[in-house]
């Protein structure tokens, strides 16, 4: 939610130490080997990993202000980010979509100590945050709460596990709920037996994608999002493009972008694939491009049209000329 301000993860890292399919490491910056620096982004490991960055960090304070402001209208809300974007006036930015006339754009900012009388919220356990935002005007948390306040709900995919539940939660407890206890509830839904409760419930498709849209193009993205997915709530999270260099990620430095999240099943009678592809469709339609940590429908020929094959051609003879590593099209579209 800094990303308004300062761009992607990528954006803030200026060293990494990478470990290529030779055992050689390599490291890169700027202005050392400045090709797999920029083409190391998103390239899923099918060049090297990572075993050493340095990164760009911020000063923080003790407590985070939240202001939460309403809109029922998607223009008006990606206007009041654009401006945002052209002109910061808070440490963090994001908002969530929650059904049509219904959006939410959190402003928040640092502060050294709570105003008298006041507490910090705890969104740790029994209380949830999403359901905060539409409740109240302006919270209060402490700085580690806030970077992890997604994270208890896993925005709110907890509902999948029943974890929205107050007895749920109450046993889960604390240190269960986050994200890594839903991983691996999820994973464990695909071992058998519990694989077999896939043919005693309607048949769904897994829509786990995390694209990213022109600002201007937001507001057509979400409406035709919502007519032909209809997944809801939608994370909003703006991010400005510093330097175009990044060849595995080409974005327009000349525009802000607003990263959409969309994490559900989709009940479906359709051919599986058939709502993941329908998203990739609607990114490209609106400009965009989408992350490949997801499930990807792309044949070749389209990933190539995406994005930069004679980039990636040269840093994959020059990292791992023997192909011990998949190439990014079989990483991130037949996950091999």
């Amino acid at each position: 939610s800094s990303g308004f301000r300062y761009g992607l993860v990528h954006d803030t890292v200026k060293e990494i130490d990478v470990l290529v399919a030779d055992g050689r490491v390599i490291t890169c910056s700027r202005a050392q080997n400045p090709e797999l620096f920029f083409g190391f982004p998103n390239s899923y490991g099918s060049l090297g990993y990572a075993t050493r960055l340095r990164v760009a960090l911020i000063p923080v304070k003790p407590y985070v202000h939240l202001e939460h402001v309403t809109f029922s209208d998607a223009d008006e809300l990606f206007a009041a980010i654009a401006a945002e974007c052209a002109k910061p006036s808070c440490a963090y930015l994001d908002g969530v979509y929650f059904q049509p006339g219904s959006l939410v754009l959190t402003r928040a900012r640092f502060v050294y100590q709570l105003p008298e009388g006041v507490t910090a919220s705890d969104y740790t356990w029994m209380q949830q945050y999403w359901k905060s935002l539409r409740r109240q005007r302006q919270d209060f948390v402490s700085i580690h709460d806030y970077l992890w306040r997604w994270d208890t709900d896993w925005f709110w995919c907890s509902k999948n596990v029943g974890a929205q539940l107050a007895p749920v939660r109450l046993l889960l407890g604390r240190k269960r709920l986050n994200s890594i206890t839903y991983q691996k509830i999820m994973r464990a839904s695909h071992r058998w037996p519990l694989r077999l409760l896939q043919y005693l419930r309607p048949r769904t498709e897994s829509v786990i994608q995390d694209v990213d849209i022109p600002i201007a193009n937001a507001a057509a993205f979400l409406a035709d999002f919502e007519r032909e997915i209809g997944i809801r709530p939608v994370w909003i999270c703006p991010f400005v493009v510093p330097n175009d260099r990044f060849s595995l990620f080409r974005l327009d430095p000349g525009s802000s972008y607003i990263n959409f999240g969309f994490w559900d099943m989709v009940r479906t009678r359709q051919p599986d694939g058939h709502y993941n592809r329908r998203v990739e469709e609607l990114v490209a339609g609106h400009g965009g491009k989408k992350s490949l940590y997801s499930r990807s429908t792309y044949d070749e020929a389209t990933f190539w049209s995406i994005h930069d094959r004679p980039a990636f051609d040269a840093l994959k003879a020059e990292c791992d000329p023997e192909g011990r590593f998949p190439g990014l099209y079989e990483k991130a579209v037949k996950s091999q």
